[in-house]
């Protein structure tokens, strides 16, 4: 009771203090938390500063013009705009209001559902397609299709018979369109504006021309159907989603509106049959491609190219085998060009296969060797040699230029992203184009070696240079983005070991060195995603947390990427206990290493995978890990779809014992730290009934904890209001529970014992 009432006391101390320093020596110091006025709110209607950036950048043929989107500081809006190279001059060539004349856009539910996959939050002109001449641009918007003249900026709409137009697609000559509309492939022919209909739908649960679920959220597929060439075919995907569990979303806030539906194949359950079909623009019946779907039924990727053959990436279900192979157009018959095996599972990049030399090889990457490699493989399949070394650590391919240079993406260091360049006719070891430390990346016209250099760095710039073939400098693409009060402060460091860990350590700017801080861990902890990144503008939320009192740390364990094939396999048949061991370990060397962590006072936060450790950290590590907010977690991976939870967990039948251990629900009954679940009930990824389940466990077992329903949102929350109130309530519930900075003499506070 004496140290409650001493923790209160400073508490209250710290409550009435406008300064950290006195002229009683014997006065106890009290930190004074500086968090920036009016940063959330700010933050929050940027949308993490990137709105009014420069995106979806097309370099017009020949180097010329440059076509990008950007909306205002402050919108949410795109319009369309040209950069002129010779002048740097910049114009709006369409606006979502002139195309719509005034009138509000409305989203269809497949046009969102396909926004939540890629986590866009664009209004306005989400996105558009260049001619391959360069001349015109296709435009989606509000259900309609309009096509746009680069050079008079005239406009036309095509036909919209049939339904909201899905990823409309330029023929490769430029006199067709193809487009998805309610499940069928439909191809606009330019010159006379008719609109011709390939696919009938045999039923509702098959259609056309579009990627399924999993395609889309887990393998990164976002196309359903690939143009010949010659323009006279294309490849079509077949969905029937006959038998796929369907799951319902209902709006309780708006209990009149009927739920919605969506194919949703949960683990070990039955998957979308997927076909692919090759159709004449002229119509007439398909001509289906073969393979054996019964072994490998997942379609992970395919290329129909102009300099090589149509070519498709096939998986087994444990994605343990793939199939690269070349199919005949004609005869649907198909020849095998490689495969892959991996005892654990295979990852997807695609990037690759990349038709290169007139078609006499091609680009393909492995971790066969133990970590990724970028290899040029010859007509037949077999390989060439590597272009790049393991230690680079290759991550993905970038264009090829038409001197038959390849432009990739690799770091050493798994924080950053550069950007290297290699020749493909000659065996010479790769060139970095990039040097200062951050995210690279590059968009190219292939014919004059123009290209626009896009870079987040370590020190805050966030830049869109246009470069010559050479490097030099040639211009910039204006970025509008409101200007940050602050630079995040960022310390990485490098935690030695048998399996060396790399965290991101963030302090109060006014850290005073006197001080023991209360911890928060921001995890996530899991594939495919890292935390521990060198640009500085991915911890604005960590800064703005730390200026309250805090020391914000993140680790990337074993089961994160861009390391080596071991360290991602570490975490297969168990998602929990080696992520959340080096996230333990981790923390633990950082309080040894770091000046003012305190160690006694952890709480952690997580989203997505990351809602999921924060539930096992305070469940299964309540000595260490005293307080939790968990945004959209899983509670167990039988309820998360089969592409994702197969390939870490493989079936639930048989692995019965990781899918038990690596539930949030198995654990729950040992709950004795105050924990936050926070989940959209409109959530189509993670849905809302995974954290009701942890809800009701707990409930079950007596246990408190709080509840938070995001009423209407989905995997995200982009409204600025309601996301400047998840921090707020985070940020309080961590004070509540953690405490402010004490001084390094003082004795730890009450509120860290055993009772909750």
């Amino acid at each position: 009771m004496k140290r409650l009432a001493l923790v209160v006391a400073l508490l209250c101390t710290a409550c009435r203090s406008s300064s950290t320093e006195t002229n009683d020596p014997r006065a106890v110091p009290v930190f004074e938390p500086r968090p920036e006025p009016g940063f959330l709110e700010l933050y929050a209607e940027t949308s993490a500063f990137r709105l009014g950036r420069p995106n979806a950048i097309r370099i017009v043929p020949g180097g010329e013009t440059i076509l990008f989107l950007r909306s205002g500081p402050r919108s949410f809006e795109q319009d369309l705009w040209i950069h002129d190279v010779a002048t740097g001059e910049e114009r709006v060539l369409v606006t979502a209001r002139q195309l719509l004349e005034g009138g509000q856009e409305v989203l269809t539910a497949e046009e969102r559902a396909r926004r939540e996959r890629t986590r866009s939050v664009a209004r306005g002109i989400a996105s558009y397609q260049l001619s391959p001449d360069g001349r015109r641009i296709l435009v989606p918007l509000s259900g309609r299709l309009f096509l746009v003249d680069r050079e008079t900026a005239a406009v036309v709409e095509l036909p919209s018979e049939g339904g909201a137009p899905i990823d409309p697609r330029f023929s490769p000559d430029g006199s067709k369109v193809a487009v998805v509309r309610d499940g069928d492939l439909y191809v606009i022919d330019l010159e006379t504006r008719t609109q011709q209909r390939l696919t009938e739908r045999p039923k509702p649960e098959v259609s056309f021309g579009t990627a399924e679920f999993v395609a889309q959220e887990e393998m990164g597929r976002m196309e359903g159907y690939w143009w010949s060439p010659d323009g006279t075919r294309l490849a079509v995907q077949r969905s029937d989603t006959t038998g796929v569990d369907t799951l319902f979303i209902a709006d309780p806030f708006r209990p009149e509106r009927p739920p919605l539906s969506f194919p949703y194949p949960r683990a070990g359950t039955k998957n979308v049959d997927v076909r692919l079909g090759i159709f004449s623009v002229e119509g007439g019946e398909p001509t289906w491609v073969e393979w054996d779907r019964q072994s490998h039924p997942y379609l992970a990727s395919v290329r129909w190219e102009r300099e090589g053959p149509l070519t498709i990436l096939v998986q087994n279900r444990l994605q343990t085998s793939e199939l690269l192979l070349e199919v005949n157009p004609d005869s649907g018959k198909t020849r095998l060009l490689l495969s892959e095996k991996d005892p654990a599972w295979l990852n997807i990049d695609q990037s690759v296969p990349r038709w290169v030399l007139g078609g006499n090889a091609f680009l393909w990457s492995s971790e066969r060797e133990g970590a990724w490699r970028l290899e040029l493989r010859d007509r037949s399949g077999k390989r060439i040699r590597a272009l790049s070394a393991p230690e680079l650590r290759y991550r993905e391919v970038l264009d090829v230029d038409e001197e038959g240079n390849v432009y990739f993406v690799a770091s050493p260091d798994p924080a950053e992203r550069h950007v290297f360049r290699v020749p493909l006719e000659e065996e010479k070891e790769p060139v970095a184009l990039t040097v200062d430390p951050g995210h690279h990346s590059l968009v190219l016209d292939r014919k004059s070696g123009i290209y626009v250099h896009t870079l987040s760095s370590a020190t805050g710039e966030v830049l869109f240079t246009v470069r010559r073939k050479d490097g030099s400098p040639l211009g910039r693409i204006r970025s509008t983005a409101e200007v940050p009060p602050f630079v995040p402060q960022v310390e990485i460091v490098t935690l030695p070991g048998e399996h060396v860990l790399r965290a991101a350590v963030v302090r109060p700017r006014n850290f005073d060195p006197r001080f023991r801080y209360p911890v928060v861990n921001f995890v996530y902890g899991g594939p495919l995603s890292q935390t521990v990144v060198a640009p500085s503008e991915r911890y604005f939320r960590q800064q703005w947390v730390a200026d309250h009192g805090f020391i914000v740390v993140s680790i990337d364990g074993r089961g994160t990427p861009s390391r080596d094939r071991a360290w991602e396999r570490a975490i297969h048949r168990n998602l929990v206990d080696v992520p959340l061991e080096d996230q333990v370990r981790g923390l633990r060397a950082l309080a040894e290493r770091v000046s003012g962590m305190d160690i006694e006072r952890v709480g952690i936060f997580g989203w997505s995978f990351g809602g999921y450790m924060t539930a096992m950290a305070v469940m299964r590590e309540p000595e260490l890990f005293k307080a939790g907010f968990a945004v959209a977690p899983v509670a167990e991976w039988t309820d998360y779809d089969t592409h994702y939870t197969e390939r870490y967990m493989d079936l639930p039948a048989t692995n019965a014992e990781g899918y038990e251990k690596s539930s949030v629900l198995t654990y729950a009954k040992h709950l004795r730290r105050p924990l936050v679940i926070a989940h959209g009930t409109a959530d189509d990824n993670v849905y809302f009934s995974q954290a009701l389940k942890i809800s009701d466990a707990l409930f079950r077992a007596g246990i408190d904890h709080e509840f938070l329903p995001l009423s209407g949102f989905t995997h995200m929350v982009n409204e600025p209001e309601a996301l400047r109130r998840l921090y707020e309530r985070m940020v309080r519930f961590f004070r509540e529970h953690l405490g402010a900075p004490i001084p390094i003499a003082q004795a730890h506070p009450a509120t860290l014992s055993d009772d909750r």
